[in-house]
């Protein structure tokens, strides 16, 4: 079975600051201009198949994925497994800069996973739709919903905010982004910080459409930050002022989960394993649904 260690004591201060990615040498690229466009229609085709024969989750991996891999050999993933990594992916970081390779090394480590990944949208990475990076994707219908890939590496599915997707029988509603703590760090330093790493109103507006289309019943979300009153504090970072840490993301999650039914909640984002009421915060852990 997936390991799972969410009765061990929580991980305190743990949360990487800054992202250790941005430590590569050489690293003088600043604030990245990713205003996205998102298209209208999907007119990249369709990627679907009829069941997986297993559904794991697990939280922020930034890049390090050798325990990951190691992982995945330990429980057999093969081509007819999901595993779902909730944001902080590490995989669109760097975008364009060193030519695209720091990137592209980072989706060949990860490709080794023979399964097909679903990437939640971080607040440690660029969305796939942005100008930077945009005319790497193409955007698919994917398990009825939109998603982007890329030919290259087309086992790696990124999940696009508000989606939700029809996997195994059962619903996931996708709402991924938050705010970086360490976002002024990184621009002072001239590291990567991404303007659209929450969602915006209208981003918000089309999930609240889309939840009450859907009878204010939801199945399981899958988000990378969680609601503003399941936040843990043990995992707050010592001299960050939390008057000052915008909490836009986690508020609408809290608007959401109060206003619907709803049976699983999966985050990641605070480098944390635990679990709190329907709530699940992963970050080394991997796990089923309904774990």
């Amino acid at each position: 079975m997936p390991q799972d260690r969410s009765g061990t004591a929580p991980l305190q201060f743990y949360y990487k600051f800054p992202d250790p990615l941005d430590f590569f040498p050489g690293m003088l690229y600043h604030i990245s201009t990713t205003e996205t466009d998102q298209a209208d229609g999907m007119e990249g085709g369709t990627q679907n198949m009829d069941d997986f024969d297993r559904i794991f989750l697990t939280g922020d991996k930034h890049g390090d994925f050798c325990d990951l891999i190691r992982d995945s050999l330990r429980y057999g993933f093969t081509e007819r497994d999901l595993l779902i990594i909730l944001g902080d992916v590490g995989v669109n970081y760097y975008g364009k800069a060193f030519g695209g390779s720091k990137d592209r090394e980072s989706k060949e480590r990860l490709s080794q996973i023979p399964s097909t990944v679903l990437c939640i949208h971080g607040n440690h990475e660029m969305r796939p739709t942005s100008r930077e990076i945009g005319d790497q994707y193409r955007r698919i219908e994917w398990m009825n919903d939109a998603a982007s890939i890329e030919d290259a590496f087309p086992r790696l599915v990124f999940a696009e905010d508000g989606a939700r997707y029809r996997i195994n029988g059962r619903d996931f509603l996708v709402i991924g982004g938050a705010y970086s703590v360490d976002k002024w760090y990184r621009i002072l330093r001239r590291f990567r910080w991404f303007p659209d790493e929450q969602l915006t109103d209208e981003e918000m507006d089309s999930i609240r459409q889309k939840v009450k289309s859907h009878g204010n019943r939801e199945d399981i979300i899958l988000a990378h930050t969680c609601p503003l009153d399941r936040r843990p504090l043990e995992c707050f970072l010592s001299g960050i002022d939390e008057s000052r840490v915008d909490t836009t993301t986690e508020r609408f999650l809290q608007e959401i989960t109060d206003s619907i039914e709803y049976n699983r909640f999966y985050c990641g984002h605070w480098h944390t394993d635990k679990q709190d009421g329907k709530i699940r915060f992963l970050f080394h852990d991997i796990v089923m649904p309904d774990q």
